[in-house]
């Protein structure tokens, strides 16, 4: 009903637009046509000197009253080094700009109102002046020139890769940004500060960047939720996209670079300002402790009065700057700048993406192997637990994780020897201590079954001991089959739990 309402509306504008019309051409027919073009002429003139008279000066206006809004002022000064460059020639041009935008609607609107058709007024023709020419001619070449020449400095500038020389992980940091629809994929390297190689052939369900798992770069990089970076650091941005052309643009960096899709692109800057100086920055106060900036001292949940104020909550953001679908809002991305603490506190809890997703599954290339990393995340693990053994009065035990057998058999899988390695390592550091290899077992089977399973186990790792060196006599091995459970044998967690193989220390 409302619908035909505005659209009944809409046709009765139009009827009586219309009507209008036929009424001014029938009182132009009768007051004579010559007579009606000179009101108009003199009508319009006399508009258009009325509107310049409001439009210039609410234009200036309105751009100081809104300043500290827009970015480059107020508030809004540019997060990054390079930042100011672009502000600088942003408002040099701005300058230049702005009086050619007023000159030429003031000789506009002037010239409408003053050479206006009237019926004394007769036109005069001018075909040339050479000087006239020169003028509006050399002047915009000069301002052209030095706006072109200053922009091609800033480009240089600006536009610059890492030098050849600045070490990755070490001089800058590098990340990767994947933009589709309707998401950016993030990518940081590892502890190695390199991130892998990747193919576009690559990408898949499990791989939405497409890395290449057989380089071992790849390895220990990680997919987080937000861009996290120290403040002081450049970075350089990797940016690619998956399907359709997309745009990096970090707005408070002044980092805008598109995404293009076949075609990698990269932008490097150096953050200058965390995210908390900028909230304060923006929840600054004058000397009478009143908000230098009212706006973001407005709730930033409108039904949350006594709630955060929008400063408070302020976070740097990424965005794309491309229509790139109707999804489009969606891309958007916290950023945080935080100090070298903070960001290596964040770096601590991030977890390779190949490590919790990847391993060991069909797409691992290394799958059933171990990998160098793990190897001596083990050794590491178990000199830390033989440590705490040797250092307790009470707790002598130490369960070898990564020692399995085959089912239902004592003989040791392929992998179990990294583990043995590393009690035979310790063995020769602590040439004083013995130990117990206790073999156990869950309650599965028959007892009998069991105790003499667990006891052939651990005879073999007793046996593979004593063919590295380690002398028999510091060695006892021991089968206690289901007797010495550490957890409940009702449940298949329970029951893996306690079949295990296990390090007493005897004396040391």
């Amino acid at each position: 009903m409302t619908s035909l309402l505005i659209i009944l509306c809409l046709i009765l504008i139009g009827i009586v637009v219309v009507q209008i019309g036929r009424l001014t051409e029938l009182a132009s027919s009768i007051r004579g046509e010559g007579e009606a073009q000179l009101e108009a002429n003199d009508f319009h003139g006399k508009m258009m000197f009325a509107f310049m008279i409001v439009f210039l000066p609410a234009c200036a206006i309105s751009a100081l009253y809104y300043q500290d809004s827009l970015l480059a002022y107020g508030p809004h000064t540019s997060a990054s080094d390079h930042g100011s460059l672009i502000d600088s020639s942003f408002n040099i041009t701005l300058f230049f700009t702005s009086i050619v935008f007023f000159l030429t609607h003031i000789a506009l609107f002037w010239f409408s109102y003053k050479y206006r058709g009237k019926s004394d007024g007769k036109a005069a023709f001018m075909p040339h002046d050479n000087k006239l020419e020169l003028i509006w001619t050399a002047i915009p070449a000069i301002v052209m020139f030095y706006l072109v020449s200053d922009g091609l400095v800033t480009w240089n500038k600006v536009m610059a890769d890492v030098p050849a020389e600045a070490v990755v992980g070490q001089d800058y940091t590098e990340i990767h940004a994947q933009g589709m629809q309707f998401a950016w994929n993030l990518r940081y390297p590892g502890p190695d500060g390199v991130l892998g190689a990747t193919n576009y052939k690559m990408i898949g369900g499990s791989n939405p960047i497409g890395q290449d798992w057989n380089d071992v770069e790849n390895l220990d990089d990680f997919h987080p939720s937000e861009i996290v970076l120290p403040v002081g650091k450049p970075v350089r941005v990797r940016i690619t996209a998956r399907d359709v052309l997309h745009n990096f643009y970090l707005p408070h960096f002044r980092v805008k670079m598109d995404a293009v899709p076949g075609m990698p692109t990269y932008f490097v800057f150096t953050p200058n300002t965390t995210t908390e100086e900028y909230r304060q920055r923006l929840g600054a106060l004058d000397r009478d402790g009143n908000p230098m900036y009212p706006e973001w001292h407005e709730p930033a949940d409108e039904t949350e009065p006594n709630g955060p104020k929008r400063w408070e909550t302020f976070q740097y953001e990424l965005a794309c700057a491309e229509l790139c679908g109707k999804g489009h809002f969606s891309m958007r991305r916290e950023v945080k700048i935080v100090s070298e603490e903070e960001y290596e506190e964040w770096l601590g809890t991030q977890n390779s993406y190949y490590l919790t997703t990847i391993r060991n599954t069909d797409s691992d290339p290394f799958k059933g192997q171990l990998l160098d990393t793990e190897i001596k995340a083990r050794k590491s693990e178990f000199n830390d637990n033989i440590q705490k053994a040797l250092a307790s009065d009470v707790d002598k035990i130490i369960r070898l994780k990564y020692v399995n057998f085959e089912t239902g058999s004592a003989n040791l899988t392929a992998l179990s020897r990294y583990e043995l390695d590393n009690v035979v390592a310790a063995m020769g550091k602590y040439p004083t201590v013995t130990i117990e290899v206790a073999g156990h077992t869950d309650s599965t089977g028959s007892l009998e079954g069991n105790v003499a399973l667990s006891d052939a186990r651990a005879n073999s790792v007793a046996a593979y001991l004593t063919s590295k060196g380690v002398a028999s006599s510091r060695l006892r091995a021991v089968g206690y089959g289901p007797n010495k459970p550490v957890d409940t044998n009702d449940t298949d967690d329970g029951r893996a739990n306690n079949r295990r193989t296990e390090l007493e220390i005897l004396t040391q």
